[in-house]
């Protein structure tokens, strides 16, 4: 059976690193049989959260007041086996846009925060990381790596781990060999750690 992994990409670089390193990563995924679609943030109307808990009312639904593109995202995470969060490091943590359907999918798929307690509708989830940064991953990806391991925890979601590739500064050429072994190794590590 094919499995879904939706990508959520937050980069506003078509062309940059982290499509770079995505690439292999999605091609190792595909020939292993799954199915796998990249939702590219910056090219959608992405609102902050306004914590009104206006989906907290309806525990069956996304629910959010917010008319924009979130519910489309919301469906395509729903229907997903894997969801892969794949950013560059902006100020040690993700970029705006993935840090706003963070704090969106965060109330509409928990139904923690009304009246009473409801269920995670995403509940047993796999979530992965593919990243970039300037600095080292240890003291440039940690603190994201760190704030998604609390999120999962928090929303019973799997964490898988976290792809990351140090780019070694705008003279330096960052996709190696090396960075596509490692790709392709995650992808197949993913594929692993899901059947389990």
């Amino acid at each position: 059976m094919e499995r879904q992994v939706c990508i959520l990409m937050g980069s506003p670089r078509k062309t940059g690193n982290t499509a770079a390193l995505l690439r292999p990563f999605t091609a190792e995924l595909e020939k292993l049989g799954c199915r796998c679609e990249t939702v590219w943030l910056y090219d959608l109307d992405l609102r902050p959260c306004r914590a009104c808990r206006t989906c907290q009312r309806d525990w069956n639904i996304f629910g959010c007041a917010i008319r924009d593109d979130m519910e489309d995202i919301f469906r395509q995470v729903l229907a997903c086996e894997v969801l892969v969060l794949a950013t560059p490091i902006y100020s040690w943590y993700c970029t705006p846009p993935m840090k706003a359907v963070l704090d969106r999918l965060v109330y509409g798929m928990n139904k923690y925060y009304g009246e009473k307690k409801g269920p995670a509708l995403w509940a047993g989830k796999a979530v992965a990381l593919v990243t970039t940064c300037g600095y080292p991953p240890e003291k440039g990806a940690d603190l994201w790596e760190s704030g998604v391991k609390r999120y999962c925890k928090h929303s019973q979601l799997r964490y898988l781990g976290m792809l990351a590739g140090h780019d070694h500064g705008y003279n330096s050429v960052f996709m190696e060999d090396e960075k596509a072994y490692r790709a392709r190794e995650f992808a197949r590590s993913l594929i692993l750690n899901t059947e389990k």
